[in-house]
């Protein structure tokens, strides 16, 4: 009897099926999205609070106090702020309507979070300037401003491509694909800069600490040796590595920019 019963109810229309499978992955983007974006503003608040109980406070005045308002501004403009405008058009909510007040809603919140960074540096010079310390010294400052300068070339160019009415098809079709594939990568570095600055003017190990090593490892004159020539090696390759990674860096982001111009041309 079950059997039967069973054999005479009618199967779920395909229409019903894929309405379900669409409400069940919408919620969990939304689920996902406020997540993250809880996530975002907890840090921004976490490193508010850490700057300001801490750290002393902020001020304007080119002491320590001005400094703290840097990772608060570029945390929150470099990264919270520039994510959620980089995934706006991914929110099913934009989908199927139109699409303008979305771009300016976009390039209005991108262009919020270059003034955040640019705040962000103008803090961290002047702090610098004040003290006579130099701008660009260490590995996070190189990739803070060339991130910001990156971020910042990407805005003019979408604000010319997508924006102006004047703009050719043929030009926001070529530069779609490179502007979606530079916003990842100014993200990534976004990320990578912050991450950077943890270890800002430290070291993971010290030198003490691998020379000690190397004198448990190797008995006697041996390890006076390996020490000598290690120290000798570190001080004159150190300045060629960086160099080297940096051109290599760069050669690879070439070279991946022409194979997108390449396949879009074609």
């Amino acid at each position: 009897m079950n059997d039967l019963t069973w054999a005479h109810v009618p199967p779920s229309p395909p229409g019903q099926l894929l309405a379900c499978f669409r409400m069940r992955s919408m919620l969990l983007f939304y689920t996902l999205y406020l997540l993250c974006l809880s996530l975002g503003l907890l840090c921004v608040v976490c490193v508010s609070y850490w700057n300001s109980t801490w750290r002393g406070g902020f001020a304007w005045d080119g002491t320590r106090l001005q400094f703290n308002w840097h990772p608060v501004l570029m945390v929150a403009g470099l990264v919270v702020l520039y994510g959620n405008a980089a995934v706006l058009y991914r929110i099913p909510l934009t989908w199927g309507q139109n699409k303008k007040p979305w771009k300016l809603l976009h390039a209005g919140m991108m262009f919020l979070a270059l003034l955040l960074s640019i705040l962000g540096l103008c803090a961290v010079f002047s702090f610098h300037n004040a003290n006579k310390t130099p701008n660009l010294y260490s590995l996070h400052s190189w990739l803070g401003i060339c991130t910001s300068a990156m971020f910042a070339a990407q805005w003019v160019l979408g604000l010319a491509a997508f924006l102006l009415p004047c703009s050719p098809m043929a030009f926001r079709r070529l530069l779609k694909p490179v502007h979606v594939w530079m916003g990842s990568i100014i993200f990534s570095l976004s990320v990578a800069a912050c991450i950077s600055a943890h270890y800002n003017k430290r070291s993971t190990i010290t030198s003490r600490e691998i020379q000690t090593a190397v004198r448990l490892l190797l008995p006697g004159e041996l390890a006076k040796h390996a020490v000598s020539e290690g120290t000798k090696a570190v001080t004159k390759v150190a300045p060629n590595v960086i160099a080297k990674c940096c051109e290599i860096i760069f050669r690879v982001s070439l070279n991946r920019l022409f194979a997108v111009l390449r396949v879009v041309v074609a």
